[in-house]
C-alpha cells in the first residue's frame, strides 16, 4: 500500500523555491532542501525522486506563479503602453521591494542549467516562448491600432521587451537602486515610439 504524503506540497515547493532563489541549483544542497523544507530527505526523495525532480516541480511552480499571470495580463485587453509599463515597473518594484535579492529562477536556471538540463531549457524555453508570444500579440495590436508607432517588428519589440524585463532582474541583483531601474525601464518603453 503506498504511504500517504505528511506535508504540504505546495508550502514544500514555496520553501524550496525561495533556497534555490537565494542560492542556485548548485549552491543549494539537499540539506538545505531539508531545512528550508521542514521535510526528512526520505521523504523529499519519495515525493520528488531527486534534487533535480524538486528543482523542476519548482520551476513549474514558479511559471504558474509568475510567466501565466503576467500572460493574462498582457491578453486583459487594456492598453499596451499601459500593459507594459506596468510590467516593467511591477518588476522595478518587486526587485526594490525584495531584501533578500532573490534571483529570477529563469534568469538562473538559464545561466546555470540549461546548457546540461534539456528538461531545464525545455521549462525556461516554454516559459520564454509564452511570453514573447503574448508580448508579441500585444504589440502587433497596438501597432494595428497605433497605440505603438514603431515600424519595428512585433516580434523584436517583444524580445526586446523580454530581454529588458531579465536585465532589470539582474542589475537589480546587482544594484536595487528604483531610480536607477526605472531609467531602465523608461528607456525600454522607448522602443514602442
Amino acid at each position: 500500500m503506498a504511504r500517504v504524503r505528511e506535508f504540504d506540497t505546495e508550502a514544500a515547493l514555496e520553501a524550496a523555491m525561495s533556497a534555490f532563489r537565494r542560492r542556485g541549483y548548485e549552491g543549494t544542497s539537499v540539506q538545505d532542501l531539508v531545512d528550508a523544507t521542514g521535510i526528512g530527505r526520505g521523504s523529499l526523495y519519495a515525493a520528488f525522486g531527486s534534487k533535480e525532480g524538486l528543482y523542476l516541480a519548482v520551476m513549474d511552480r514558479y511559471r504558474e506563479q509568475y510567466a501565466v499571470p503576467l500572460v493574462e495580463l498582457l491578453d486583459s485587453g487594456a492598453p499596451a503602453r499601459d500593459l507594459i509599463r506596468a510590467v516593467l515597473v511591477g518588476v522595478v518594484d518587486e526587485i526594490v521591494g525584495d531584501g533578500e535579492r532573490l534571483s529570477c529562477l529563469i534568469v538562473s536556471a538559464t545561466t546555470e542549467r540549461l546548457p546540461h538540463d534539456p528538461d531545464v531549457a525545455k521549462r525556461v524555453r516554454a516559459t520564454t516562448s509564452s511570453l514573447e508570444d503574448a508580448l508579441t500579440e500585444l504589440i502587433r495590436k497596438a501597432q494595428a491600432s497605433g497605440q505603438v508607432t514603431s515600424a519595428r517588428e512585433a516580434t523584436d519589440l517583444a524580445r526586446f521587451l523580454l530581454t529588458s524585463v531579465h536585465g532589470l532582474r539582474i542589475m537589480g541583483a546587482i544594484n536595487p537602486d528604483r531610480s536607477s531601474l526605472t531609467n531602465i525601464a523608461e528607456v525600454a518603453l522607448g522602443c514602442l515610439d
